[in-house]
């Protein structure tokens, strides 16, 4: 089996449901966004919520990947960076826990967060504070951890750090990795296109991409997004949410069906789509195959609160794989 590197923002997830936009407006929240924010607006939002149920676990849209594929059973490793604090060392223990290989930088800041606002019909709304995580240079990446992989999983979020992710993307053709990237949010490629289509021209194997991501980069929507992104791509994926997925590989196009589950939290699901997906590629497994296993896994994520799978279910899914 092919071995996967990831590299994104090391955060800690802090889920919060609410029932009306209130709070988002209150803030200038964009619903169903991404919006970076800085310790003092981290401060007020916390102590906003401070009243509130909360979930907390340790996250980013590429450690969520990581720890899906660990979970799997793939070699995975995780670049990125953490604060010398208490939420830093939860993520150093988390790592461990799960299997995933921990390649960390600390800092002297501290760890990041991602405050996430869950809407009544499951949409999610990001407050970001990338702490540490925002502090990480190409010279920290150490280049013989590419010797080690095979391929390289990057997150969308780490565009607004072009030195970082060209650079990553440069050690990793110059050691024999494929690049797979997960758009992650539209607002970030709009900002960012033509950096991003130089990225996916140049250096990206795999994209994936939800529909308001494709069509943030395409102009256009579902499949005709699916052709406009293979033409930068040798492998494009658009999920196009309850309608499930479409892949198109070496010119063919494959649809996945959705599978049915009671929505309570989209949290991580396009994160584990792409663990099954990617799982499955290492495998060898063909398109419909890697899509259905992705279609799986983040059809059972969004049925529970936040972006890991209780134990009991990896145990149901590695007993479908074998």
């Amino acid at each position: 089996m092919k071995k996967v590197l990831g590299i994104g923002n090391a955060l800690v997830d802090i889920l919060v449901h609410i029932d009306n936009d209130e709070l988002l407006n209150r803030f200038g929240l964009q619903k169903g966004g991404m919006e970076m924010i800085d310790a003092q607006r981290k401060h007020e939002i916390l102590e906003a919520i401070s009243g509130m149920p909360q979930t907390m676990a340790t996250g980013g849209s590429t450690s969520n990947t990581m720890h899906g594929l660990a979970r799997l059973g793939a070699t995975a490793g995780y670049i990125g960076k953490v604060g010398d604090d208490d939420l830093g060392r939860l993520f150093r223990k988390e790592c461990d826990r799960f299997g995933v290989i921990p390649h960390l930088i600390t800092a002297d800041q501290d760890t990041g967060v991602a405050i996430t606002f869950i809407s009544p019909n499951a949409e999610r709304t990001f407050a970001t504070y990338l702490g540490a995580a925002a502090t990480m240079q190409p010279e920290e990446v150490e280049e013989a951890v590419f010797d080690n992989y095979d391929l390289i999983h990057i997150e969308g979020y780490l565009v607004f750090n072009h030195d970082l992710i060209l650079d990553v993307c440069r050690k990793a053709k110059i050691h024999g990795l494929q690049v797979s990237m997960d758009m992650a949010s539209y607002n970030l490629i709009a900002c960012n296109l033509e950096f991003v289509q130089m990225l996916l021209r140049d250096y990206v194997d795999i994209i994936f991409a939800n529909e308001e991501e494709a069509k943030a980069f395409t102009g256009v929507e579902n499949v005709e997004a699916l052709h406009a992104l293979s033409e930068y791509c040798p492998i494009a994926i658009v999920k196009v949410g309850k309608d499930g997925s479409y892949i198109k590989e070496d010119g063919v196009v494959t649809a996945i069906a959705p599978v049915e589950a009671v929505r309570r939290d989209t949290t991580g699901a396009g994160d584990i789509y792409a663990s099954g997906f990617l799982f499955g590629y290492v495998n060898g497994y063909d398109a419909l195959k890697s899509g259905n296993l992705a279609s799986r896994l983040s059809a059972r994520l969004i049925e529970y609160v936040g972006a890991k799978l209780p134990d009991e279910e990896w145990e149901e899914i590695k007993k479908e794989e074998r």
